[in-house]
Protein backbone atom coordinates (compact mmCIF):
# COMPACT_ATOMS: atom_id res chain seq x y z
CA UNK A 1 0.00 0.00 0.00
CA UNK A 2 2.84 2.38 0.79
CA UNK A 3 4.31 1.80 -2.67
CA UNK A 4 1.07 2.20 -4.57
CA UNK A 5 0.17 5.54 -2.95
CA UNK A 6 2.98 7.55 -4.64
CA UNK A 7 2.09 5.82 -7.92
CA UNK A 8 -1.55 6.90 -7.63
CA UNK A 9 -0.44 10.44 -6.85
CA UNK A 10 1.67 10.52 -10.01
CA UNK A 11 -1.17 9.11 -12.12
CA UNK A 12 -3.68 11.63 -10.74
CA UNK A 13 -3.00 14.27 -13.46
CA UNK A 14 -3.51 11.72 -16.24
CA UNK A 15 -6.72 10.44 -14.67
CA UNK A 16 -7.89 14.03 -14.29
CA UNK A 17 -7.29 14.71 -17.98
CA UNK A 18 -9.25 11.62 -18.96
CA UNK A 19 -12.17 12.67 -16.73
CA UNK A 20 -12.17 16.21 -18.17
CA UNK A 21 -12.14 14.84 -21.73
CA UNK A 22 -15.14 12.62 -20.98
CA UNK A 23 -17.06 15.47 -19.38
CA UNK A 24 -16.25 17.82 -22.24
CA UNK A 25 -17.77 15.32 -24.63
CA UNK A 26 -20.94 15.40 -22.54
CA UNK A 27 -21.39 19.12 -23.17
CA UNK A 28 -22.40 18.75 -26.82
CA UNK A 29 -26.11 19.64 -27.04
CA UNK A 30 -28.25 16.82 -28.36
CA UNK A 31 -30.47 19.25 -30.23
CA UNK A 32 -27.67 20.59 -32.40
CA UNK A 33 -27.28 17.77 -34.88
CA UNK A 34 -26.11 18.76 -38.38
CA UNK A 35 -28.69 19.31 -41.07
CA UNK A 36 -28.79 16.70 -43.80
CA UNK A 37 -26.85 17.18 -46.98
CA UNK A 38 -24.55 19.87 -45.60
CA UNK A 39 -21.00 19.32 -46.72
CA UNK A 40 -19.60 22.35 -44.89
CA UNK A 41 -16.34 21.80 -43.03
CA UNK A 42 -17.71 23.57 -39.94
CA UNK A 43 -18.51 21.96 -36.58
CA UNK A 44 -21.97 20.40 -36.36
CA UNK A 45 -23.13 22.63 -33.50
CA UNK A 46 -22.66 25.68 -35.75
CA UNK A 47 -24.65 24.27 -38.68
CA UNK A 48 -27.96 24.19 -36.77
CA UNK A 49 -29.62 26.52 -34.24
CA UNK A 50 -28.47 25.89 -30.69
CA UNK A 51 -31.22 24.20 -28.70
CA UNK A 52 -31.43 22.69 -25.20
CA UNK A 53 -30.42 19.05 -24.95
CA UNK A 54 -32.98 16.35 -24.22
CA UNK A 55 -32.40 13.30 -21.99
CA UNK A 56 -31.68 10.18 -23.99
CA UNK A 57 -30.72 6.56 -23.52
CA UNK A 58 -26.97 7.15 -23.78
CA UNK A 59 -24.93 8.81 -20.98
CA UNK A 60 -23.80 11.69 -23.23
CA UNK A 61 -27.36 12.92 -23.80
CA UNK A 62 -28.15 12.53 -20.11
CA UNK A 63 -25.13 14.56 -19.01
CA UNK A 64 -25.88 17.22 -21.63
CA UNK A 65 -29.42 17.52 -20.30
CA UNK A 66 -28.16 17.83 -16.72
CA UNK A 67 -25.82 20.66 -17.77
CA UNK A 68 -28.63 22.60 -19.48
CA UNK A 69 -29.60 24.83 -16.50
CA UNK A 70 -25.97 25.71 -15.70
CA UNK A 71 -25.26 26.46 -19.37
CA UNK A 72 -28.32 28.68 -19.70
CA UNK A 73 -27.54 30.59 -16.51
CA UNK A 74 -23.94 31.30 -17.54
CA UNK A 75 -24.83 32.02 -21.17
CA UNK A 76 -27.67 34.43 -20.36
CA UNK A 77 -25.47 36.17 -17.81
CA UNK A 78 -22.68 36.57 -20.38
CA UNK A 79 -25.08 37.95 -23.01
CA UNK A 80 -26.57 40.41 -20.50
CA UNK A 81 -23.12 41.67 -19.48
CA UNK A 82 -22.13 41.90 -23.14
CA UNK A 83 -25.14 44.11 -23.89
CA UNK A 84 -24.42 46.17 -20.77
CA UNK A 85 -20.70 46.74 -21.44
CA UNK A 86 -20.64 46.64 -25.23
CA UNK A 87 -17.59 44.34 -25.31
CA UNK A 88 -17.44 40.58 -25.02
CA UNK A 89 -14.01 40.82 -23.38
CA UNK A 90 -15.32 43.05 -20.57
CA UNK A 91 -18.36 40.77 -20.25
CA UNK A 92 -16.12 37.70 -19.73
CA UNK A 93 -14.10 39.53 -17.06
CA UNK A 94 -17.23 40.74 -15.25
CA UNK A 95 -18.77 37.24 -15.31
CA UNK A 96 -15.52 35.81 -13.91
CA UNK A 97 -15.48 38.31 -11.04
CA UNK A 98 -19.12 37.52 -10.17
CA UNK A 99 -18.49 33.77 -10.15
CA UNK A 100 -15.37 34.11 -8.00
CA UNK A 101 -17.21 36.33 -5.51
CA UNK A 102 -19.85 33.62 -5.13
CA UNK A 103 -17.26 30.98 -4.18
CA UNK A 104 -15.12 33.23 -1.92
CA UNK A 105 -16.47 31.65 1.32
CA UNK A 106 -15.96 28.14 -0.03
CA UNK A 107 -12.44 28.85 -1.22
CA UNK A 108 -11.54 30.52 2.07
CA UNK A 109 -12.67 27.36 3.84
CA UNK A 110 -10.51 25.32 1.49
CA UNK A 111 -7.45 27.49 2.12
CA UNK A 112 -8.01 27.33 5.87
CA UNK A 113 -8.35 23.54 5.81
CA UNK A 114 -5.27 23.11 3.62
CA UNK A 115 -3.15 25.41 5.78
CA UNK A 116 -4.27 23.74 9.01
CA UNK A 117 -3.31 20.34 7.65
CA UNK A 118 0.12 21.74 6.79
CA UNK A 119 0.56 23.17 10.29
CA UNK A 120 -0.23 19.89 12.05
CA UNK A 121 1.88 17.73 9.75
CA UNK A 122 4.73 17.38 12.32
CA UNK A 123 2.29 15.86 14.82
CA UNK A 124 0.72 13.65 12.15
CA UNK A 125 4.13 12.36 11.06
CA UNK A 126 4.98 11.64 14.70
CA UNK A 127 1.81 9.53 15.01
CA UNK A 128 2.64 7.71 11.78
CA UNK A 129 6.16 7.03 13.03
CA UNK A 130 4.87 5.83 16.39
CA UNK A 131 2.49 3.27 14.87
CA UNK A 132 4.62 2.44 11.85
CA UNK A 133 4.24 -1.30 12.23
CA UNK A 134 0.44 -1.28 12.57
CA UNK A 135 -1.39 0.45 9.69
CA UNK A 136 -4.85 0.02 11.23
CA UNK A 137 -3.74 1.59 14.47
CA UNK A 138 -1.91 4.32 12.57
CA UNK A 139 -4.97 5.31 10.52
CA UNK A 140 -7.20 5.25 13.59
CA UNK A 141 -4.84 7.51 15.53
CA UNK A 142 -4.49 9.99 12.64
CA UNK A 143 -8.25 10.12 12.01
CA UNK A 144 -8.87 10.63 15.72
CA UNK A 145 -6.26 13.40 15.78
CA UNK A 146 -7.92 15.26 12.88
CA UNK A 147 -11.31 14.82 14.51
CA UNK A 148 -10.09 16.25 17.82
CA UNK A 149 -8.58 19.25 16.01
CA UNK A 150 -11.76 19.82 13.97
CA UNK A 151 -9.97 19.40 10.62
CA UNK A 152 -11.82 17.85 7.69
CA UNK A 153 -9.54 15.91 5.37
CA UNK A 154 -11.97 16.48 2.47
CA UNK A 155 -12.32 20.20 3.16
CA UNK A 156 -9.49 21.07 0.79
CA UNK A 157 -10.88 19.11 -2.17
CA UNK A 158 -14.60 19.81 -2.49
CA UNK A 159 -14.35 23.56 -3.30
CA UNK A 160 -11.71 22.78 -5.94
CA UNK A 161 -14.02 20.27 -7.59
CA UNK A 162 -16.76 22.92 -7.73
CA UNK A 163 -14.41 25.46 -9.31
CA UNK A 164 -13.10 22.93 -11.83
CA UNK A 165 -16.66 21.86 -12.58
CA UNK A 166 -17.49 25.36 -13.83
CA UNK A 167 -14.90 24.98 -16.59
CA UNK A 168 -17.06 22.43 -18.39
CA UNK A 169 -20.19 24.58 -18.94
CA UNK A 170 -17.98 27.63 -19.57
CA UNK A 171 -16.30 25.69 -22.36
CA UNK A 172 -19.69 25.12 -23.98
CA UNK A 173 -20.66 28.77 -23.50
CA UNK A 174 -17.63 29.96 -25.48
CA UNK A 175 -17.30 27.17 -28.06
CA UNK A 176 -21.03 26.89 -28.86
CA UNK A 177 -22.84 29.95 -27.54
CA UNK A 178 -20.46 32.53 -29.01
CA UNK A 179 -20.08 30.76 -32.38
CA UNK A 180 -23.69 29.80 -33.14
CA UNK A 181 -25.73 31.86 -35.60
CA UNK A 182 -29.01 31.35 -33.70
CA UNK A 183 -28.83 30.48 -29.96
CA UNK A 184 -32.19 32.14 -29.23
CA UNK A 185 -33.77 28.88 -28.03
CA UNK A 186 -31.34 28.85 -25.09
CA UNK A 187 -32.83 32.15 -23.86
CA UNK A 188 -36.23 30.63 -23.12
CA UNK A 189 -36.41 30.07 -19.35
CA UNK A 190 -39.55 28.62 -17.71
CA UNK A 191 -41.60 29.67 -20.72
CA UNK A 192 -40.31 33.26 -20.63
CA UNK A 193 -38.63 34.34 -23.87
CA UNK A 194 -35.68 36.63 -23.07
CA UNK A 195 -34.67 36.92 -26.72
CA UNK A 196 -36.16 40.40 -27.39
CA UNK A 197 -34.49 41.81 -24.27
CA UNK A 198 -31.04 40.34 -24.99
CA UNK A 199 -30.54 40.99 -28.70
CA UNK A 200 -32.30 42.38 -31.73
CA UNK A 201 -32.18 39.50 -34.20
CA UNK A 202 -30.16 36.53 -35.39
CA UNK A 203 -29.40 35.24 -38.86
CA UNK A 204 -31.65 32.66 -40.49
CA UNK A 205 -28.74 30.57 -41.82
CA UNK A 206 -25.02 30.34 -41.04
CA UNK A 207 -22.19 31.51 -43.28
CA UNK A 208 -18.66 30.16 -43.00
CA UNK A 209 -15.15 31.22 -43.91
CA UNK A 210 -12.54 29.01 -45.56
CA UNK A 211 -11.55 27.50 -42.20
CA UNK A 212 -15.14 26.55 -41.39
CA UNK A 213 -15.74 29.20 -38.71
CA UNK A 214 -19.09 30.96 -38.51
CA UNK A 215 -18.87 34.54 -39.76
CA UNK A 216 -22.39 35.67 -38.80
CA UNK A 217 -22.67 34.59 -35.16
CA UNK A 218 -25.67 36.08 -33.37
CA UNK A 219 -23.39 37.59 -30.72
CA UNK A 220 -20.23 39.57 -31.40
CA UNK A 221 -17.31 37.39 -30.24
CA UNK A 222 -14.62 39.71 -31.65
CA UNK A 223 -12.69 42.04 -29.33
CA UNK A 224 -9.13 43.39 -29.72
CA UNK A 225 -8.77 41.40 -32.93
CA UNK A 226 -9.43 38.02 -31.25
CA UNK A 227 -12.44 35.80 -31.73
CA UNK A 228 -13.07 34.61 -28.17
CA UNK A 229 -15.28 31.72 -29.30
CA UNK A 230 -12.55 29.84 -31.20
CA UNK A 231 -8.93 28.88 -30.34
CA UNK A 232 -6.56 31.81 -30.29
CA UNK A 233 -4.10 30.40 -32.91
CA UNK A 234 -6.95 30.49 -35.45
CA UNK A 235 -7.00 34.29 -35.03
CA UNK A 236 -3.35 35.14 -34.41
CA UNK A 237 -1.88 32.47 -36.71
CA UNK A 238 0.89 31.58 -34.24
CA UNK A 239 2.17 28.04 -34.79
CA UNK A 240 5.32 25.99 -34.25
CA UNK A 241 5.75 22.83 -36.34
CA UNK A 242 2.07 23.00 -37.23
CA UNK A 243 0.98 23.09 -33.58
CA UNK A 244 -0.94 26.19 -32.49
CA UNK A 245 0.74 28.30 -29.81
CA UNK A 246 -1.59 30.35 -27.62
CA UNK A 247 -0.27 33.41 -25.79
CA UNK A 248 -3.27 33.19 -23.46
CA UNK A 249 -2.38 29.56 -22.69
CA UNK A 250 1.17 30.61 -21.74
CA UNK A 251 -0.20 33.36 -19.48
CA UNK A 252 -2.65 30.88 -17.95
CA UNK A 253 0.18 28.44 -17.15
CA UNK A 254 2.20 31.22 -15.54
CA UNK A 255 -0.53 32.41 -13.18
CA UNK A 256 -1.48 28.81 -12.33
CA UNK A 257 2.17 28.10 -11.48
CA UNK A 258 2.18 31.06 -9.07
CA UNK A 259 -1.11 29.97 -7.48
CA UNK A 260 -0.05 26.34 -7.06
CA UNK A 261 3.34 27.23 -5.52
CA UNK A 262 1.66 29.56 -3.03
CA UNK A 263 -0.47 26.68 -1.74
CA UNK A 264 2.63 24.60 -0.95
CA UNK A 265 3.96 24.67 2.63
CA UNK A 266 6.83 27.11 3.26
CA UNK A 267 10.28 25.80 2.44
CA UNK A 268 11.71 23.73 5.28
CA UNK A 269 15.13 22.05 4.86
CA UNK A 270 14.11 19.34 7.35
CA UNK A 271 11.36 18.07 5.00
CA UNK A 272 13.29 18.52 1.76
CA UNK A 273 13.83 14.76 1.42
CA UNK A 274 10.24 13.83 2.30
CA UNK A 275 8.65 11.81 -0.53
CA UNK A 276 5.21 13.44 -0.22
CA UNK A 277 6.74 16.92 -0.30
CA UNK A 278 8.68 16.06 -3.45
CA UNK A 279 5.54 14.76 -5.19
CA UNK A 280 3.56 17.89 -4.22
CA UNK A 281 6.24 20.15 -5.65
CA UNK A 282 6.49 18.12 -8.85
CA UNK A 283 2.74 18.39 -9.38
CA UNK A 284 2.90 22.15 -8.67
CA UNK A 285 5.18 22.43 -11.72
CA UNK A 286 3.58 19.78 -13.92
CA UNK A 287 -0.15 20.59 -13.74
CA UNK A 288 0.07 24.27 -14.82
CA UNK A 289 2.12 23.32 -17.88
CA UNK A 290 -0.72 21.16 -19.20
CA UNK A 291 -2.62 24.32 -20.16
CA UNK A 292 -0.07 25.00 -22.89
CA UNK A 293 -1.13 21.82 -24.69
CA UNK A 294 -4.78 22.94 -24.61
CA UNK A 295 -4.07 26.28 -26.30
CA UNK A 296 -4.37 24.88 -29.80
CA UNK A 297 -7.98 23.68 -29.54
CA UNK A 298 -9.76 25.33 -26.58
CA UNK A 299 -11.61 28.67 -27.05
CA UNK A 300 -9.69 31.84 -26.25
CA UNK A 301 -12.54 33.00 -23.99
CA UNK A 302 -12.00 30.00 -21.71
CA UNK A 303 -8.37 30.96 -21.18
CA UNK A 304 -9.34 34.57 -20.46
CA UNK A 305 -11.83 33.31 -17.89
CA UNK A 306 -9.23 31.00 -16.31
CA UNK A 307 -6.55 33.72 -16.18
CA UNK A 308 -8.85 36.22 -14.48
CA UNK A 309 -10.17 33.56 -12.10
CA UNK A 310 -6.65 32.48 -11.12
CA UNK A 311 -5.52 36.07 -10.49
CA UNK A 312 -8.44 36.55 -8.10
CA UNK A 313 -7.49 33.24 -6.48
CA UNK A 314 -3.89 34.45 -6.00
CA UNK A 315 -5.12 37.64 -4.31
CA UNK A 316 -7.30 35.63 -1.92
CA UNK A 317 -4.43 33.23 -1.17
CA UNK A 318 -2.13 36.17 -0.40
CA UNK A 319 -4.51 37.48 2.28
CA UNK A 320 -5.07 34.06 3.90
CA UNK A 321 -1.82 32.06 3.56
CA UNK A 322 0.64 34.70 2.37
CA UNK A 323 3.39 33.68 -0.03
CA UNK A 324 3.31 30.05 1.17
CA UNK A 325 5.89 27.97 -0.72
CA UNK A 326 6.35 30.48 -3.55
CA UNK A 327 9.94 31.20 -2.56
CA UNK A 328 12.77 30.42 -2.94
CA UNK A 329 12.30 30.55 -6.72
CA UNK A 330 15.41 29.42 -8.62
CA UNK A 331 17.45 30.35 -5.55
CA UNK A 332 15.87 33.80 -5.20
CA UNK A 333 14.26 34.68 -1.88
CA UNK A 334 13.24 38.36 -1.75
CA UNK A 335 13.24 40.29 1.50
CA UNK A 336 9.55 41.18 1.27
CA UNK A 337 8.65 37.49 1.45
CA UNK A 338 10.76 36.72 4.52
CA UNK A 339 8.80 36.48 7.77
CA UNK A 340 5.73 37.72 5.96
CA UNK A 341 2.48 37.55 7.95
CA UNK A 342 -0.79 37.36 5.96
CA UNK A 343 -3.71 39.66 6.66
CA UNK A 344 -5.93 36.79 7.87
CA UNK A 345 -3.48 34.18 9.23
CA UNK A 346 -4.52 30.60 9.90
CA UNK A 347 -3.63 29.17 13.32
CA UNK A 348 -3.41 25.60 14.59
CA UNK A 349 -6.80 24.65 16.04
CA UNK A 350 -6.83 23.69 19.70
CA UNK A 351 -7.91 20.13 20.58
CA UNK A 352 -11.58 19.71 21.37
CA UNK A 353 -12.19 18.57 24.97
CA UNK A 354 -13.93 15.19 25.24
CA UNK A 355 -17.64 15.34 25.98
CA UNK A 356 -18.78 14.27 29.49
CA UNK A 357 -19.27 10.52 29.66
CA UNK A 358 -17.55 9.95 26.32
CA UNK A 359 -15.23 6.89 26.22
CA UNK A 360 -11.51 7.60 25.75
CA UNK A 361 -10.35 7.94 22.18
CA UNK A 362 -8.30 5.35 20.32
CA UNK A 363 -5.20 7.55 20.55
CA UNK A 364 -5.46 7.99 24.34
CA UNK A 365 -6.14 4.28 24.85
CA UNK A 366 -3.11 3.37 22.79
CA UNK A 367 -0.95 5.76 24.82
CA UNK A 368 -2.03 4.02 28.03
CA UNK A 369 -1.25 0.59 26.62
CA UNK A 370 2.14 1.79 25.38
CA UNK A 371 3.06 3.21 28.77
CA UNK A 372 2.03 -0.11 30.38
CA UNK A 373 4.19 -2.17 28.04
CA UNK A 374 7.12 0.21 28.41
CA UNK A 375 6.95 0.04 32.20
CA UNK A 376 6.84 -3.76 32.20
CA UNK A 377 9.83 -4.00 29.90
CA UNK A 378 11.98 -1.80 32.16
CA UNK A 379 11.13 -3.50 35.51
CA UNK A 380 13.49 -6.36 36.38
CA UNK A 381 11.92 -9.61 37.55
CA UNK A 382 11.81 -9.99 41.35
CA UNK A 383 14.22 -12.71 42.39
CA UNK A 384 14.33 -13.91 46.00
CA UNK A 385 17.56 -13.91 47.98
CA UNK A 386 17.24 -17.65 48.63
CA UNK A 387 17.39 -18.34 44.95
CA UNK A 388 20.67 -16.50 44.67
CA UNK A 389 22.17 -18.36 47.64
CA UNK A 390 21.10 -21.69 46.23
CA UNK A 391 23.19 -21.09 43.08
CA UNK A 392 26.32 -20.13 45.01
CA UNK A 393 28.53 -23.00 45.88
Amino acid sequence: MTRTKPLLVRLAPILLLVAVAILLAACVPAGSAPSGGSGAPSPSHSQAPLTPASPGANPVDLLSWLFNPIFQLLFIGLVFLDQLSGSILIAILLLTVLLRLLVVPLYRRQLTSTRRMQLVQPEVKELQRKYKGDRVKQQAAVSEFYKQRGISQAGGCLPSLLTMGLLIPMYSVFSQGLTNFDPSAMWNVFGIDLFPALTASCASAPTFDAAGHVTNACLHPLAFGINWGIPEPATTGLAIAGFGISILALMSSLVQLIASRMTLPPHDPRTADDQNTKVQRQMAYFLPLISILYGGFLPAGLFLYWIASTIIQIIQQYFVIGWGGMFPLLGWFPEFARNHSPRFPVTIPTPKPPAPGQPPSAASRSKTVDRDLSARSTIRPNRSRSGRRGRRR
